[in-house]
């Protein structure tokens, strides 16, 4: 993680910095690259970090934190994922609640402060679904921009693309894009693929991290750029 950090560029005083993680196939590891990042950023640094689950009928981020408290720590109880409103999905159809009126789609959503440190992970309330209603990824940048004026570093936990285009929906919004790929993954042309697509999408791919790469090619991750 911190050859990955600096890999990435110095920061930009006053202005906080949003990275996504994205694989072309599931089972590559960007999840745990993603998770793994947040926390290095929020310990080593002690900056506020907010790790956003993007795969919304998935959420793994919370779970796999909690389920391990002796590294990571507790997790607190849960809070307002949104600063001021906006969020990045949409549900369709709305719920009403008595009053007739439309329950908000920042209510689908909560954050999780994890072993009272400097980090914060989103969890997408799957349980609040009704029958027949669809929850859609937004290609709008206001829930990022609110987030940045309340946090230093926003990592952004794409799905692979093979399973959804949340990840391209979003790139737009986000500083630098990392594609993750499995060592062992012979077939590479996947994440090419997906390295154009995110071009083509008007966002900054950073180049691609190599994981469970030995350590002996830990250089790759600096000359590694697509």
């Amino acid at each position: 993680m911190p050859e990955l950090w600096g890999s990435l560029g110095p920061p930009t005083a006053g202005r906080a910095r949003v990275f996504e993680f994205i694989a072309a196939r599931s089972g590559e590891g960007a999840s745990t690259v993603a998770r793994e990042f947040a926390f290095y950023a929020a310990g080593a640094f002690g900056v506020r970090v907010w790790l956003v689950d993007l795969d919304l009928m998935a959420q793994s981020q919370a779970v796999s934190l909690a389920a391990d408290p002796v590294r990571f720590g507790t997790l607190g109880p849960p809070a307002a994922a949104t600063p001021s409103g906006p969020v990045f999905f949409k549900v369709q159809p709305p719920l009403r609640g008595a009053d007739g009126r439309p329950w908000p789609d920042a209510r689908y959503i909560n954050a999780y402060c994890v072993g009272g440190s400097q980090l914060w992970v989103t969890e997408f309330r799957r349980d609040a679904l009704k029958a027949r209603q669809a929850v859609h990824v937004l290609p709008v940048g206001e829930y990022w921009s609110a987030l940045r004026r309340h946090a230093d570093v926003i990592v952004v936990d794409a799905p692979a693309r093979e399973r959804s285009q949340a990840g391209l929906t979003v790139a737009p919004f986000m500083d630098e894009v990392i594609l993750v790929v499995a060592a062992d993954q012979a077939d590479v042309r996947a994440s090419s693929q997906l390295r154009d697509a995110v071009i083509e999408a008007g966002a900054r791919c950073a180049g691609l991290f190599c994981n469970r790469l030995a350590p002996a090619g830990s250089d790759f991750l600096r000359r590694g750029r697509l």
